[in-house]
């Protein structure tokens, strides 16, 4: 298989051709190979995250993150019935909740609904026991890593696409969130996509920020997950996590992915700072330190296995929950290197 860095290549090359051969009926598509990204990049799975269903506007109701109940419905509080025709409606729920002290504030739903999953799937409940039952399934996938919120995206965006099983060029308008969603859903690992920039995105108080470019998207990202409280869980501790768990390599990238080089480790970090990498019996001695600076968690490891040296970055935790720890380096040609340690 080719690397990731000689896909690039070969897909520039195939790119000016394109461009410059008189007798292709191949629409010609320009590409910033800097740009390209596959399936496979940590960027693509975020962007599918700002993509997913809406799901947290109606957790006074449904209680989950993960789905939501399709409008128009009704529901009953305190004997009152409540119709959720549009989004503001969740106030009215909210205002009777917060109406009386000696209430038992129980929301109860008008089956039949119909449920929105957050990867677009929908599915009819008909009474309170499948609802219980769906929230007992969505409660058995507590760190599922759900919507990213507070990042906008302005549609329409086009995209270019490159496949080089058939050498096939490309672009598509993408002019929603489940088209978006889709989209990145079913690309296959033969096909190199580009958004085209500048693209138009915008918060929650619908400030609109132009992004220029990959790493100006993956950094707004970042931003809305550390700041924005539909985001936030300011519950979960990261050292606690980090030394309480034996965690495994699920994704390592430094140029291109490498993760097949870290098949068969585990790594445990003591509360010391000491950490143990362990494969086939043998074991491997090291440190771990980690720190805030100015606000931005940062984490160091350092192994004395040749092909662990490789881990031994200044990286930024981009984000984490009880079984997931994401951290990404940035070096000084803003190339990203990145770390995803996965929970055994």
């Amino acid at each position: 298989m080719l690397s990731f860095k000689k896909q690039l290549l070969y897909l520039s090359v195939v790119s000016l051709f394109l461009l410059f051969s008189c007798q292709s009926e191949i629409e010609e598509q320009v590409y910033n190979t800097q740009e390209t990204i596959t399936k496979s990049s940590p960027i693509t799975s975020y962007l599918q995250r700002v993509a997913m269903v809406q799901t947290i506007q109606d957790n006074i109701i449904d209680k989950s993150s993960y789905c939501t109940i399709k409008l128009p419905y009704k529901v009953t509080v305190n004997y009152a019935t409540i119709s959720i025709n549009t989004a503001a409606d969740y106030q009215k729920v909210l205002d009777n909740i917060n109406a009386y002290t000696n209430d038992n504030d129980i929301v109860k739903i008008t089956f039949p609904v119909t449920m929105i999953y957050y990867n677009y799937v929908e599915k009819v409940i008909t009474n309170q026991t499948e609802f219980e039952s769906l929230l007992s399934y969505w409660s058995k996938y507590p760190d599922l890593l759900s919507k990213i919120n507070c990042v906008n995206i302005n549609y329409p965006i086009t995209i270019d696409i490159y496949n080089s099983a058939n050498q096939i060029a490309s672009s598509v308008k993408i002019e929603s969130d489940s088209s978006f969603f889709s989209f990145i859903n079913n690309l296959n690992e033969s096909q190199f996509i580009a958004l085209k920039y500048p693209i138009s995105i915008s918060d929650n108080n619908s400030v609109p920020i132009s992004i220029a470019n990959n790493s100006q998207f993956e950094n707004a990202i970042k931003h809305a997950i550390d700041t924005c409280p539909d985001n936030v869980n300011a519950n979960l501790n990261f050292i606690q996590i980090l030394t309480t768990n034996t965690w495994k390599i699920s994704y390592y990238s430094h140029e291109s992915g490498k993760t097949s080089d870290y098949d068969g480790y585990t790594f445990v970090f003591n509360s010391y700072y000491k950490v143990i990498a362990t494969k086939s019996g043998v074991t491997y001695n090291g440190t771990w330190s980690s720190k805030l600076d100015n606000g931005v968690r940062e984490f160091k490891i350092k192994l004395d296995a040749p092909v662990l040296e490789k881990l031994d970055e200044d990286w930024k935790v981009f984000e984490f929950n009880n079984s997931q720890l994401r951290f990404r380096d940035t070096d000084s040609n803003n190339i990203a290197s990145y770390l995803y340690l996965e929970k055994i």
